[in-house]
């Protein structure tokens, strides 16, 4: 009978990392009454957002960065595995109807392929060449951006993808939630939002997970906002595929412009349902194609548009 291989040091690895940590002060919490339970891992939540907090100069330029690289027409790809893959596959699904962004813009890539969203799959994550394979079937370019996500900030998969990326010219960030990782160290962009001992030992689908999510919301979010995806915080970017967000167009459209009802329907109408082209043309008076055109000269910035109707 033969044995899984395993990095001889790995068990050593796992000791000193501080998400993995043991916390004995926890060590008979399933004895606890369960709404006490829940006081204590809502106490540890808390904690997230000031460790998020302690980063964010190395998130704005990480974002300032990325805008740059879409801007030239390169695209945001999150590379991880297990927790930290799933949440960038949940991220990059959601900017399409949320920003309107063109399929394959932003782009989240997990170790298993898609399978791993819903099951485990045996040895992805240790696999570098697997990283570089699924980036090489992207075609990626130096004017993508690449984001390395792994609460160990040891991930294989994740590092692998980082040190790819970079070999071919790309931006480079590297997302962990321990300090001194290789991650961080082997990106352009090091994030290191260090949330401490996981209330259940190792499973950094909690803490780890929380800061992951806040972090890549703020990595997607913000950048949208700079790439003129929103007009204030309206999503004037928002895509109508269903009836909750026509609705919500024509929310934004109201919002944005306090007109009546029956001149937003006409706006919508003429722009084919554009939310940004309708404000424009309620905004500044002008028709549709006028509108398009404003816009496409703006790069897609509504305020760039208005202040060149404005002469």
């Amino acid at each position: 009978m033969t044995s899984t291989p395993h990095h001889p040091d790995l068990r050593s690895q796992l000791e000193t990392l501080t998400t993995e940590a043991f916390r004995p002060e926890l060590a008979e919490i399933d004895r606890l009454p369960t709404l006490d339970i829940a006081r204590v891992m809502n106490g540890e939540d808390g904690a997230v957002p000031a460790a998020v907090a302690e980063r964010l100069p190395e998130i704005a330029a990480a974002v300032d960065a990325i805008a740059a690289r879409m801007t030239r027409g390169g695209r945001l790809i999150y590379a991880g595995a297990g927790t930290a893959g799933r949440l960038g596959v949940l991220d990059a699904s959601e900017c399409p109807p949320t920003f309107n962004t063109a399929p394959g813009q932003v782009v989240g890539l997990i170790a298993g392929g898609p399978q791993a969203m819903v099951t485990s799959v045996e040895g992805a994550e240790d696999s570098a060449e697997r990283a570089r394979a699924d980036l090489d079937a992207l075609g990626l370019t130096a004017d993508d951006s690449v984001v390395g996500v792994s609460a160990s900030g040891r991930t294989p998969y994740a590092v692998g993808a980082v040190e790819h990326a970079r070999a071919h010219g790309a931006l480079t960030v590297g997302l962990a939630c321990n300090g001194g990782s290789a991650l961080a160290a082997a990106a352009e962009h090091g994030i290191e939002v260090v949330t401490g001992p996981e209330l259940i030992t190792g499973s950094t689908r909690l803490k780890a997970g929380t800061a992951q999510k806040l972090v890549l919301n703020m990595l997607s979010t913000i950048t949208m906002i700079r790439l003129g995806k929103t007009y204030g915080n309206l999503m004037v970017d928002v895509r109508a595929s269903n009836e909750k967000l026509r609705a919500r167009s024509r929310r934004i459209v109201a919002l944005a412009t306090g007109a009546a009802d029956d001149e937003i329907e006409r706006a919508l109408t003429a722009t084919d349902g554009e939310v940004k082209h309708a404000i424009l043309t309620l905004l500044a008076d002008v028709d549709g194609p006028t509108a398009a055109r404003l816009l496409e000269d703006s790069g897609g910035h509504l305020r760039a548009a208005l202040a060149a109707t404005k002469g």
